[in-house]
């Protein structure tokens, strides 16, 4: 494939336009903001680079469309997708940035953190026996790159991990990888459940009611999207204990509202969407690559299955 023109439409497009100009590329390059992208770019573009797709702007006309990120959602999620255009997505540190992320708090609830505070609060000296990780049974639903990242670091400090997909394929890292809607019985035995999952129209509230009430007081980390968890039946299964807390890094609408009960969920811990960021130089680094793939008409390890969204 030949690629001329470039279009790339990012927060983030100065920060890119300067790592780029840096590298020797014999392209035409065009760097704007997601705001102020227009038809009459896309009619020049041979290729566009962005995390967002405006919805009321036609983009059969590029020839291949680049995710800076991770995920696809936004570029696919009950949307029609043109065959003929080719679609790849960023791949670099993710899965060892959100492996890190939930350990953290895996680390954060087993050695009673919180607990610890509050005693030193009221000055008294009580001793909690922490807990260990060998000790832990994990379940990771989505056993993709970041899945599979996240269960060859947890099962490398003793942990056993279990998966959930769509397939229920066999994969590496995991004792067990069950198939969607056949784990329930499964799910009473886990100390944490783990979310990765992509937004697809078979994922959509994935996480749901039905889901925790077959859980007993584990702890919940969604770092997949927000869209694939129902909140609603998460404050219930929260409230009803069987969850003992949850790390939200992912919502279905984002930035959360300020009214939005889990804010105040004394259970619930929030961050904003950085569990696995892309950063400028990972980001044009996956791009140069995939560039140079295409020209040469390589294999493309970041090609985007439509069809599943992933």
């Amino acid at each position: 494939m030949n690629i001329n023109n470039i279009l790339m439409v990012s927060p983030i497009f100065n920060e890119l336009q300067t790592l780029i100009e840096k590298e020797d590329i014999n392209k035409n390059f065009r760097y704007l903001p997601e705001e102020k992208m227009t038809e009459e770019d896309l009619v020049w573009a041979d290729a566009l680079v962005c995390f967002n797709l405006k919805s009321d702007i036609n983009y059969d006309q590029v020839k291949w469309v680049h995710s800076l990120g991770a995920g696809v959602d936004r570029l696919l999620y009950r949307k029609a997708w043109n065959n003929d255009v080719v679609l790849t997505r960023t791949i670099c540190s993710f899965g060892q940035r959100i492996a890190e992320f939930c350990l953290s708090y895996l680390l954060k609830d087993l050695q009673f953190h919180d607990e610890f505070h509050e005693l030193k609060l009221q000055k008294k000296w009580s001793p909690i026996t922490p807990r260990l990780l060998n000790e832990q049974k994990v379940l990771i639903f989505g056993t993709g790159e970041i899945g599979q990242t996240t269960a060859k670091i947890f099962s490398g400090l003793g942990m056993e991990v279990y998966g959930v997909s769509l397939s229920g394929k066999r994969k590496e890292y995991f004792q067990e990888v069950f198939q969607v809607n056949s784990h329930f019985s499964r799910l009473g035995d886990m100390n944490f459940i783990i979310n990765t999952l992509p937004l697809t129209e078979q994922t959509s509230n994935l996480i749901n009611e039905e889901i925790f009430r077959h859980l007993s007081n584990v702890g919940f980390i969604n770092v997949g999207r927000g869209a694939s968890l129902d909140e609603q039946a998460l404050l219930e299964a929260l409230n009803q204990d069987y969850i003992r807390f949850a790390v939200l890094d992912v919502f279905t609408q984002e930035p959360l509202p300020e009214e939005n009960p889990l804010w105040n969920h004394p259970k619930v811990h929030i961050t904003p969407h950085i569990s696995a960021v892309t950063t400028p130089d990972e980001g044009v680094a996956c791009f140069i690559e995939t560039l140079e793939n295409i020209e040469k008409d390589l294999p493309l390890r970041n090609l985007v299955d439509v069809k599943n969204g992933y």
